[in-house]
């Protein structure tokens, strides 16, 4: 007889994968989640859902992957199970991913196999029983741009409502009820009524932000928030802890939870420095910059990151040199990670071909600022390999091009530009 007590893990939105640019971030997510799985076994828990985005791409690189699903066997071997829905990075129509890997391997189970249906088709939720504990668990996954919407509302959950146990439901979606005001404007979401009534725990994914509520008529509805997450914004609301960074551990009883949120990511190793350079000359925010990071560069490992605001009122971009105050100021750090989407020209600036050069310059600087760059993207001759890539790369698609000759005519031009200047060859 399935046992009236028991716990499971709910964990959303790993994204193990992101911070592509930055070898040093992407470690810690993925450490992040390496931690969050190893509290899975320390909890006792019975299985672990994870409700979309274990990865941040469909086809994450091997080397990421790797390590995940090795911690995720090590469950399996414990007599563990794993339940997973796709979130709307993980999701790819028609083709196959990770996820549908690690599934075939026995890695986890997908609890929402289901095909991409016309819009409007009616269709049957399934579900399956975890016959340790009872739970019967069914999901939708996420799509992208909100495309799931159709699914919830087309969906016949009726013959998973009378089915008795502890009901769980999965998804990977947004609600709008839920949605902080920061995000509305910003986010398509589903209604709470759109979500199958009846069930006992909502897992919910996609936002990146912790919140617990009530499903349509009663049923803990719960999204544990990002493990780490892909953005500085995520790392400030969790800095100020209007979020978790984590898992969520849910203790059954009968028909009612409880939920305990475990924090997993290093936020006292994540310093974020917020600089308003308005009104000053690019030599005088320059050091105001280097000073900045300086002084959050004071512990080994530390992960920093610069934000720049404001407008400067002499001077261009380059004159900031952002990969020398990385390289010199922010030697103590592990890396530091620009955030220069609110950083203004100077007025003077104008339109045209200086704004353009500027632009190029920024971004070149934040492509160089990592202190974990390869050793032949330092200094000038670096600077100039990252900037013909970066050139070469925007080339966009001739008229009439084939999406294929466009890719090996970039990939091409890239080989060339890293032999002629790296001596690795043609």
């Amino acid at each position: 007889m399935p046992p009236d007590r028991f716990v499971f893990a709910h964990l959303a939105d790993a994204h193990v994968g992101a911070w592509p640019r930055d070898p040093a971030v992407r470690a810690a997510l993925r450490e992040s989640v390496l931690r969050a799985l190893r509290v899975v076994s320390e909890r006792d828990a019975e299985f672990l859902l994870i409700s979309g985005d274990l990865f941040h791409t469909p086809v994450p690189e091997p080397g990421e992957v790797a390590p995940i699903a090795a911690a995720l066997k090590e469950l399996i071997d414990q007599g563990r199970r794993v339940y997973v829905i796709y979130g709307s990075h993980d999701y790819v129509a028609h083709r196959t991913s990770w996820l549908d890997v690690l599934a075939e391997t026995g890695v986890f189970v997908k609890v929402a196999p289901e095909a991409v249906r016309s819009e409007g088709t009616r269709w049957t939720l399934p579900f399956l029983v975890d016959a340790p504990t009872g739970a019967r668990i069914a999901g939708i996954s996420g799509r992208s741009h909100g495309l799931d919407r159709e699914y919830f509302r087309a969906v016949d959950s009726e013959a998973f409502r009378a089915e008795p146990g502890f009901k769980i439901f999965q998804f990977h979606a947004a609600v709008e009820e839920y949605l902080p005001a920061s995000l509305r404007p910003h986010i398509r979401g589903i209604r709470r009524d759109d979500l199958p009534a009846g069930c006992d725990y909502y897992a919910g994914g996609h936002i990146h932000y912790t919140y617990e509520g009530e499903g349509p008529d009663g049923g803990r509805l719960v999204n544990p928030g990002a493990v780490f997450g892909t953005s500085r914004t995520d790392l400030v609301h969790a800095v100020a802890g209007a979020t978790h960074q984590g898992i969520a551990i849910v203790t059954v009883d009968g028909r009612s939870s409880r939920v305990e949120f475990v924090d997993t990511a290093p936020r006292d190793a994540v310093r974020l420095i917020d600089v308003d350079v308005s009104g000053r000359t690019a030599e005088e925010a320059r050091r105001d910059i280097a000073s900045a990071v300086e002084a959050a560069s004071d512990r080994p490992g530390t992960l920093v990151f610069p934000k720049l605001t404001g407008a400067l009122s002499e001077g261009g971009v380059a004159a900031l040199a952002l990969a020398e105050v990385a390289r010199t100021q922010g030697t103590g750090a592990g890396t530091v990670h620009w955030d220069v989407s609110e950083l203004e020209l100077p007025a003077s600036a104008g339109a045209g071909a200086t704004t353009e050069s500027e632009v190029e310059a920024l971004e070149i600087d934040t492509l160089l600022a990592s202190t974990l760059r390869p050793t032949w993207l330092e200094g000038p001759s670096g600077e100039r390999i990252a900037r013909e890539l970066l050139r070469e790369l925007g080339t966009p698609k001739a008229e009439g091009e084939s999406r294929q000759d466009y890719a090996s005519a970039r990939l091409d031009a890239a080989r060339r530009i890293l032999g002629a200047r790296t001596g690795a060859g043609a």
